[in-house]
């Protein structure tokens, strides 16, 4: 597997874990458990972060002129990032909202 594929896995295996705690943390919000739901949140962030960390890699071999091909597996790689980060957006609106109306 090539360096670009590996990244790529990376991604969409972090980026994942964190869409999955952000879920859960809304779910958990909605049951009234706002300090679990924060924590996952804040669990899904450092997922995130892995990932978006793994893109950034990406991001500075092709600003050193190395060439990265663009491939269907990081086209979905790149779009599963961009869901995680706007679940994350998302549950921390959802968890401080139920929190108030709670």
């Amino acid at each position: 597997m090539e360096g670009t594929e590996l990244v790529a896995f990376n991604i969409i295996a972090s980026v994942g874990t964190a869409r999955s705690c952000y879920i859960n943390a809304i779910d958990l919000a909605l049951e009234g458990q706002y300090d679990e739901a924060n924590a996952l949140i804040k669990e899904g962030q450092e997922a995130f972060n892995g990932g978006h960390e793994a893109h950034q890699e990406l991001l500075v071999k092709m600003a050193n002129g190395e060439k990265v091909e663009m491939t269907l597996l990081l086209t979905h790689a790149e779009d599963q990032l961009m869901s995680a980060e706007s679940f994350g957006i998302l549950a921390e609106k959802f968890v401080a909202l139920n929190k108030k109306i709670g």
